[in-house]
């Protein structure tokens, strides 16, 4: 057996040095009363040590590897070990455990042979007087180690798979984190109790006084930087959308840190569980910008219908009187003149305009782009 690939193998499982597990401490409590023993073991042989990840009737964590009996389990993977009394083997009959407590006078021991060959330790049981053992109990012994090398493929398996998880959700984590805003998952149960059990950190960025830690252990700080007069339709909206299954998606005012007054935008789509309870999946959105450029849109508006109507208006009316019969050469290169300032201030306006408007666009675009991101 390559010892090499016996030890990676080993080390591939994750189990030396994790805490007890029931399904394990079950086996060695089966095989201890198969084989009426006070003792019983799985254990592992590492590079230096023998270490015990299910003991009964022992309290050591492990031995050297040198003293231990189950490293001469390792070369024969179909055989069960037994040794009915060590004081009468050269290989045992010096050890300090032999010797000494807990002074063992039998072992038997199933290797834990993997799929790929390599025996990992044993499944072993051990008594304190010489006995023997049947063919009934080395079988049933072999059936343990089996059953306990098939859980332990389960456990890595199970290991494998939270790793695969572990670097999607991590993955997940730094998208979540570059995006604009927040994106969240929020519950609410039957008895209207709140919860978050995903937020990302752009929740920072709508709102300096919130953060992912304090929203998951008190959601309800999340109302409390809303305007006290958008309060209630909030939260009426939410529920709105608890009883209908409609989506949630409403603008709001929120108190900034320094007093000032912003916007915000829920958007989330809601999904009900077995339990009656409803998880939204969505994003809070610092709009404050965005209503900032659809009221100067607005402004620009106005003034192209206002500001605008009164030189049209002159001019209108100029021509008009132009084109009345007799008029001098004095009149008519007056008001050409007058025509022509009014149109030389229009164009200058219309300029003033183009500017302003290509600005508030460009800056539209930039945050619209930013939302797909």
């Amino acid at each position: 057996m390559n010892e090499q690939a016996r030890l990676q193998e080993l080390y591939e499982y994750r189990v030396l040095d994790t805490l007890p597990e029931k399904e394990l401490d079950e086996l060695v409590e089966i095989a201890s009363v198969i084989c009426d023993t006070p003792i019983s073991l799985v254990s592992f042989i590492d590079y230096e040590r023998q270490w015990f990840k299910a003991k009964k009737g022992v309290d050591e964590e492990g031995t050297a590897r040198q003293h231990s009996f189950c490293q001469h389990a390792l070369q024969n993977p179909k055989e069960v070990l037994v040794v009915n009394d060590p004081l009468n083997d050269e290989r045992f009959k010096t050890n300090p455990y032999v010797l000494g407590s807990p002074n063992i006078r039998f072992y038997a021991g199933a290797p834990l042979e993997t799929p790929k060959g390599n025996v990992l330790g044993t499944l072993c049981v051990v008594d304190d007087k010489p006995r023997h053992i049947t063919e009934s109990q080395k079988r049933a012994l072999q059936l343990l180690a089996k059953k306990a090398i098939g859980y332990l493929e389960t456990r890595k398996l199970i290991l494998e798979q939270d790793d695969k998880i572990e670097v999607s959700a991590a993955r997940l984590r730094k998208l979540s984190d570059q995006a604009p805003g927040a994106i969240f998952q929020l519950e609410m149960a039957p008895n209207g109790r709140l919860s978050f059990p995903f937020i990302s950190k752009g929740i920072t960025t709508v709102h300096q006084h919130l953060n992912p830690a304090d929203l998951k252990i008190n959601p309800e700080k999340v109302f409390a930087v809303i305007h006290p007069d958008d309060l209630g339709t909030i939260k009426a909206s939410l529920q709105e959308s608890y009883l209908n299954l409609t989506n949630w998606s409403i603008e709001y005012r929120a108190i900034a840190d320094n007093g000032a007054t912003v916007w915000h935008w829920a958007n989330a789509k809601p999904e009900r569980r077995e339990d009656g309870s409803v998880v939204w999946y969505g994003t809070f959105q610092d709009i404050t910008e965005r209503k900032e450029y659809i009221k100067t849109l607005e402004q620009l508006l106005f003034e192209i219908s206002h500001v605008m109507r009164k030189p049209v208006a002159n001019i209108l009316g100029l021509t008009a009187a132009l084109s009345k019969k007799n008029i001098d050469e004095e009149t008519l290169r007056t008001a050409l003149g007058y025509i022509r300032a009014e149109s030389e201030d229009m164009d200058k306006y219309i300029k003033q305009l183009n500017a302003t408007y290509y600005e508030t666009m460009l800056k539209v675009s930039d945050q619209l782009l930013m939302n797909k991101i």
